[in-house]
């Protein structure tokens, strides 16, 4: 895979993992309920679930890639169809990235990587979002090399994020910076998923 090629997939991991959600809001609930330990388990035990889930669709991909062309283009035009609703939802949204930081009640360590799992292998909006971002890497990535690379760079870029959010939210002066610019990331996550899913189209109009 080229540099340049990684470059996208890390960029668009990134904006996946900056959009507010319910893995946002469960890994704000037990940092700010539990304190940092807390925050750090339900950030990781949730990239595990992300790495399970780029796992099973570059196979499953691949797979399809190798059975019908035509098939994998039609996926992969609907994923398109889906980043730019994802897009569209961020350009257009009235809260910031910070809207969903909510208090929650003190849970044990345990608990906290258990629901941070959970909430990542349980949103069927992951699959959803992997099958549309994987669907132009898996297939210019072949080797075994390239297609470990696709499935570790979310899980990471995801645990790093995460960890982000929960040092930024032991320091109330970063946590107040990281709201005031919550508009503004959400408009540039908009941006690039809709220039991604107009990207992916391009890529496959040779095929229609």
């Amino acid at each position: 895979m080229s540099l340049d090629l990684w470059l996208s997939l890390f960029v668009i991991c990134l904006l996946g993992a900056m959009s507010p959600g319910p893995s946002l809001a469960t890994v704000t609930k037990h940092t700010l309920a539990g304190g940092r330990l807390n925050g750090l388990a339900a950030a990781w035990a949730h990239s595990i679930g992300i790495g399970f889930y780029a796992f099973i669709t570059v196979i499953g991909l691949a797979v399809v890639l190798h059975k019908s062309e035509v098939l994998f283009v039609t996926i992969s035009l609907c994923g398109a169809g889906y980043l730019a609703y994802l897009g569209y939802k961020s350009l257009t949204s009235t809260d910031g990235i910070a809207s969903t930081l909510e208090k929650g009640e003190a849970v044990s360590i345990k608990q906290s990587a258990k629901e941070g799992l959970l909430i990542s292998l349980l949103s069927p909006k992951i699959a959803l979002f992997f099958i549309a971002l994987f669907s132009q890497f898996v297939a210019v990535g072949e080797s075994t090399a390239a297609k470990a690379t696709v499935v570790m760079t979310p899980l990471i870029v995801d645990g790093l994020w995460y960890t982000f959010i929960t040092l930024v939210l032991s320091s109330p002066i970063f946590l107040e910076r990281l709201r005031n610019k919550g508009k503004l990331i959400d408009q540039i996550s908009g941006v690039v998923l809709i220039a991604l899913a107009v990207r992916v189209v391009w890529q496959n109009v040779g095929y229609l």
